[in-house]
Parts: structure tokens; sequence; C-alpha cells
């Protein structure tokens, strides 16, 4: 018989009085998970479940108040509770009621963390089941539900999979795609048996390796390959067999679980007789289908691949592959996805949508850059079997008022193709900078050398920075005699190197065959400096299309603007102060949808003084404004030769950081705007000397890629122009990735747009 102290004993004795149990600390949660559930509700709303021992249960109204309310909702990573509804509001749940008279104070992060009753020790029934209302806006600290937390129990144990491959084709290859499963568990890779084995279980751990999907495998010819090792008593592996340390017993998967841990998994067999963990059976075999950025190149694309449609779905602002902001392509214009909603089963549909495996991490709140334009989709509930997003059911974006700070966001398994150990940075002063060394074949052997910097650019230095896992590239830098790189690596290996920009690795980009650089070795080599986030410049073309109209400006007005280059050349040869200039003018609005602040590529000691306009200039060429004929011939040009960067406005919430006033600092916030009004100097084309007609009217930001973004694919915006000689009319305004379903132009391309070379 326990003995309690009098005070505790009388403590006791009042709280069974009151008919409660002691208030106890609920177990921790661990990886249990909370949930907003009812007829109707929204992602921020609904009746409170909790789950606990792998099963869904409900909470009690009793002593429910709002700092309950405030630790729920902060779990669930939302800012803020706006209230709570009590009596089932949102209709009674089913199964146990897990907490009763939680007590929270408020402070606490997760509801494990409050006092209870203890784990199912209620008096309430389902009519008093407790329902909680969120504030909608994010917390910015809530951004993914990831793999690692989304497992079930066993998630601790079973931590990674790959395949050992067994043909000596399937050695060869890279990434390997055919190989005998081996599952890491407890520290220790084991194989696991074939016993019940479906294609399911193929498909989850083809995801988990990158692969969109799985193929049918030769199972006799691997039989005959192990009973041959099976019968050889020096045989390695037939020793292994014999420890049921070496097996994992069986997986049960329904193949929409993004990792194999979410699956059931019997490590080994049931407890009693000791059995043998694979009775007769010999270690799984899978195949899995690479994605097309992932097989090696054929030489002539087959019939049925050139007729394949592009996907509807893309993935914009990610550092690597397989990651980015998900855009949908609906009424032929991009848009984003929201949040709510929003979790690995259907991240991992958009990831094999788009040739890569399962979803690695599911994330919110526009982490990954806000996209510009409609949010198509909201509440996406993909059941994990779909073959396109297009085909889960959803709600439109505008339905419950989603905004670009819910833009929804993906990592997605990529295969490992080895390119991260053949490239390498030397010398800097942190690991995220230094002298570009690669490693590649030369007469069959493998060395390590350096780049040559002639051509070297930020798209080849952010293809650098992508195969390194070091983000984007803040700099490409040509001139590196600073930094001393490693003893024996100092000739150049690899020169003429050209990319677009979307390559997984320097190897795979345009470079000379034989080695030719210009300078020779040394100082020249190329360099980079990488970064974890970069800014991303997008114009506003809805507000272009909407502002534009025609002025003759008086040459009397024009001085200021003819000394910094915004009119045509003819105006040189007028007889100033006579005449005018016809100015096709327009409100220009650039937005930075990144997630790092814009700032000029030179410190102000290089900034120029401007005396017409009174303020510093802190890059040359920040913008081209042309007027095109339709085959993309130049007629016209007003580009804005300088600019003076600033934050003309940001959203609520968020302060302006720079101004160019009284020799302020210069650049553009993270989700601010820089506006250049229709009525300003030099925001104009100078169509003087253009006859009527129809025409393609082009602005390019950043265009000599000036400063690193992370996304060089929408700083081009176009618009169709008619012009009859009084008036004008502009319309279907875009930004260059708008339309596309594809929005990767070719290096060749999209250098002949830039210089209107089309």
């Amino acid at each position: 018989m326990m003995w309690f102290p009098p005070a505790t004993l009388s403590l006791l004795l009042l709280l069974l009085l009151l008919g409660q149990a002691p208030p106890s600390r609920p177990q921790s949660l661990g990886s249990t998970k909370l949930r907003l559930v009812g007829p109707g509700s929204r992602p921020e709303e609904g009746r409170l479940e909790v789950l606990y021992q792998g099963q869904w249960g409900t909470v009690c109204d009793d002593s429910f108040a709002l700092q309950e309310a405030t630790v729920v909702c902060r779990q669930l990573g939302f800012e803020a509770a706006l209230t709570w509804a009590h009596s089932a509001k949102y209709g009674p749940g089913e199964g146990p009621i897990w907490l009763d008279n939680v007590r929270c104070v408020g402070t606490e992060s997760s509801l494990d963390q409050c006092g209870s009753n203890g784990w199912g020790v209620s008096d309430c029934s389902h009519s008093e089941d407790v329902g909680v209302v969120c504030h909608p806006q994010r917390q910015r600290g809530y951004l993914s539900e990831r793999v690692s937390n989304a497992l079930g129990p066993q998630g601790r144990q079973l931590e990674e999979v790959r395949l050992k491959p067994i043909l000596a084709s399937a050695k060869r290859q890279s990434p390997v795609t055919e190989g005998a499963v081996e599952v890491r568990y407890e520290g220790h890779w084991r194989q696991v048996c074939d016993h019940g084995w479906t294609r399911n279980n193929s498909r989850v751990v083809c995801g988990m390796l990158g692969f969109p999907s799985e193929a049918p495998v030769d199972n006799h010819y691997y039989r005959k390959v192990w009973d041959l090792k099976m019968k050889d008593a020096k045989s390695r592996l037939k020793s292994l067999t014999q420890k049921n340390s070496f097996w994992i017993h069986r997986v049960n998967c329904l193949g929409k679980e993004p990792h194999i841990a979410n699956c059931q998994v019997q490590v080994a067999p049931a407890r009693g007789k000791r059995q043998p963990a694979c009775p007769g059976g010999m270690h799984t075999v899978v195949s899995c289908v690479a994605g097309p950025r992932f097989r090696p190149p054929k030489a002539k694309p087959g019939r049925k691949e050139s007729r394949t449609e592009e996907p509807r779905v893309r993935l914009r602002s990610g550092a690597q592959a397989g990651e980015g902001r998900v855009e949908v392509l609906m009424n032929r214009q991009w848009g984003t996805v929201c949040d709510h909603g929003w979790n690995l089963i259907s991240a991992s549909i958009v990831c094999r949508q788009l040739g890569f495996g399962s979803a690695r991490e599911a994330l919110f709140g526009a982490q990954l850059g806000q996209g510009l334009g409609p949010i198509h989709l909201s509440e996406v509930r993909c059941k994990g079997y779909e073959r396109t997003l297009s085909e889960c059911p959803s709600l439109e974006g505008s339905q419950n008022g989603c905004q670009h700070e819910n833009d929804a966001a993906v990592r997605c398994h990529v295969p490992n193709t080895g390119f991260q150990n053949q490239v390498r940075l030397a010398g800097g002063r942190s690991p995220e900078e230094g002298v570009v060394e690669v490693q590649v074949e030369l007469n069959g052997v493998r060395r390590w050398g350096a780049v040559c910097s002639d051509h070297w650019g930020l798209t080849e230095a952010m293809v650098a920075c992508r195969q390194l896992g070091l983000g984007f590239a803040s700099h490409a830098i040509k001139d590196t005699w600073y930094w001393q790189g490693t003893p024996g690596a100092g000739e150049v290996v690899m020169s003429g190197v050209r990319c677009s920009g979307t390559e997984l690795a320097l190897q795979q980009c345009q470079r000379h065959g034989p080695v030719h650089c210009s300078h020779g070795t040394g100082r020249f080599s190329a360099g980079v400096s990488c970064t974890d986030s970069a800014p991303d410049l997008v114009m506003n073309a809805q507000l272009v299309q909407e502002t534009a109209y025609l002025e003759d400006r008086p040459l009397s007005q024009l001085y200021c603007a003819h000394e910094e280059n915004c009119l045509s050349q003819s105006a040189d040869h007028m007889d100033w102060p006579y005449g005018h200039r016809r100015l096709l003018r327009f409100s220009s609005q650039i937005y930075n949808l990144g997630r790092a602040d814009f700032r000029p590529k030179t410190g102000r000691h290089s900034w120029i003084w401007h005396q017409c306009h009174r303020h510093y200039h802190s890059i040359e060429v920040f913008t081209h404004y042309d007027l095109l004929t339709l085959n993309g011939s130049k007629v016209a040009e007003g580009h804005k030769a300088s600019f003076c960067l600033e934050d003309t406005n940001c959203p609520t919430g968020l302060q302006r950081r720079y101004a160019c006033a009284n020799f302020g600092e210069q650049g553009v916030t993270v989700g601010c705007w820089d506006t250049y009004r229709h009525d300003i100097d030099c925001q104009w084309v100078d169509i003087t000397d253009v006859g009527p007609g129809d025409y393609i009217f082009q602005v390019v930001v950043n265009p000599k890629y000036e400063v690193a973004e992370s996304d060089f694919s929408n700083n081009m915006m176009q618009c169709r122009c008619k012009y009859d000689g009084h008036r004008v009319w502009l319309h279907n305004c875009h930004t260059g990735d708008s339309y596309r379903a594809n929005a990767e132009l070719s290096l060749e391309q999209e250098q002949r747009l830039r210089n209107n070379l089309i």
C-alpha cells in the first residue's frame, strides 16, 4: 500500500470529490500531430483532434479557453487564435476522447506541455468536442512539413534506402536505377526479404531515391544468380542470410507514402519461436524509371517521347533541382498554389509529375518566394495515386482569401548523380566562396583542375553553386589571384563554359573540346561566391498595359533627358529647343519577389551623381525599353540608362529600408517594389521616327545579369503594341515566363531575345 503525506492526501480527496483526476502531463507528443477537421471547415478552423498511439481522437471542451486555443494554433503553424468553440460546433468526432481539462499558460510551444487529466481520462461525450478558430496568417517560423517529422513511430529507425546494383550494366549507371533494396535501420544496412513484396513497395522506394516510377524486374534471372551464390560455400552472402539481423522481414506500403517509414514495416519475425527472418526467400530487387533530366542523353529521341505533352506545373525560385515554388498553368496563365491543405502527399504528385521522386518537404508561407499574378488552386487534396496535380480535388485559390504570402512550395527527392563529388571550392575565406575546381576525365584518367574564366558569368556560377549544394550564386569572379587553389590542381582542365543556368553540373554545360584558355592558368581561374538566398525582380506587366499613352513633348523640356541618353539618335540633329519628340510613356513597377534584398553591384564610392535629377545612380544599365517589329528588329529605344534603386512602397507591416534622397542606401527590400511613374524623365520609348503598325514593346530588367537573382526567366516583359500614328494600344502584356509551358529558353534564344536579334 502506498503512503501519501497528509497534504497530498487531502488534495487527492478534494479532486476526487470534484470529479476530476489529478492533473498530469500528457506524455510527449513526439511525432503525434494535431489537426482541425469538420464539415466545411477551413484550414484555420475546425474540431480539434489529436493523434495518439496511431489513432485520432478529440479533446473535451471542459476548462478549454483562449490560452489553450493559442497553443493549438501556434503548434499548427498559425500566428494566433481568434476564438474557440464548445459543444461540438464542428460536429461530434469519433473514437476516443484523448484529453480533458487541458490547462495551458499560453506560452507553451505545443499542447503536450500543458496539464490535463491524462491520456484517455475523461468524463465527456462527443457532444462536448472542442473546436478552435485560428488567425489564418501563418507564422514565419512554420515553413514546412518534412518527411522527418511526418514519419510514423518507426521513423527514427528506418533512416534511408539505397539500391545495391548486382548486374555489371547496373553498376555502370549513374544514377543507379536497379539493384537489391537495402534499408538503414539503427545505423546498419539491412536487405529486405522478398516475401510479399509489391509494386506499391517499389513505388515508395523509387520515390525516396528520386525516381518518379518503378519498372517490372526479371525475378527469374535474379533468382538464378541468388541460388548460385547460395550454393557457394565461401559466399559471404550465404553466411549473412542466416543471421536474422541481416533482414528486414516484411514491408507493406500502399504506394502513396513519401517514405518507407510511413509503411507498415516488420523488422523481425513475430516473437516466440526463433524463426528465420526470410525462410527460403531472397533479397528484394527493385528497378526504377529515371525522370527525363536524369536519363543518359540519347542520339535521337524516340517518336513517342517527342510527342509527350509539356507538364502544366513547374517549380520556380529554388536553388537546387527539384525544389521551388509550385506554379500551375491554367487559362494560358501561370499561377501559384495556396498552402491551405498543402501536404507531403500532394507535393509528391507534383514531384513525380516533374520527373523527380516523392516529396522530401512540403513548404508553406512562401518560403521559396512569392509569386505574382493569379493564385489558381487551394485546398489541394491528392490521394497519392494521381498522375498529375490537375487530377486532385481542389478549390479555386480566390475562394478562401489566400494571398501570395501563402504560396506553397516543395523540395523533392532527387537521384544521387554523383555530380557534387566532381566540383569543389578552394582558397576562399568561407566554405561558400573560392576558386572553382572540377574533376574531369583526361585520356581515361580522372583529375582535378581549374576552370578558365573566359565567358564566365552568373549563369555559369549559378550552376557551380547548385552542383556544390550551396544555393545561389551571388558573384561570378573572373580574377582570383587572391585565392590560393589546391596544390596540383592549378592547371585549367575546362574552358569555354557556357551554361543556360538550369544544368545540374558544369560538366553538362557546353564547353570546348580541347581546352583553350586565352590567358592560361593562374590568377584568371574562375571563382564563385554562393549564398542561400537571392533577390528576384519581376515587372508588373498589368500596370504597364494600363498606364501607356502618347505625349508630344517640346524639346525645351528634354535637355536633361537628352543628356542622359534617353532619346533616339535623331534628336541629336534637331534644331534645339524648337520642335518636339513623340514619347510612348508608361509606369513601371518592379517587385522583388525573392528571398534577399536587391542591392547594387558596386558600393557608393562608384555611384554617379546626376545633376539634372539631383540624385546618385547606382546602376548604369538596369533596364532596356525597346520597340521591336513582329520579327524582332529594333525600331526604337528608350533604355533607362541609369537607375536610382529604392523602396517606393512595401506591403502592410513591412518597413521601407532604401531611399535615394540625401545620398541614402539604395536597393529593393524583399516583398517591396520600386515604382517609376509615367510622368518622370526617361520613363518612355522615343517613337518619333516610328511609322504606324503592329509592334512588340519589350522591357528587360537587369539585362546584363549584373546583379545575381534566383530566376532570370521572368526578367523580360513583352506587350503587343498597335500604333495608328495618333494613338497607341498595349495589350497581352506578360512576363517572359507567363505563358509558355516550358519556360526554359536555351542560352542562344535568351541572348538573341535580349540583344533584339530574333
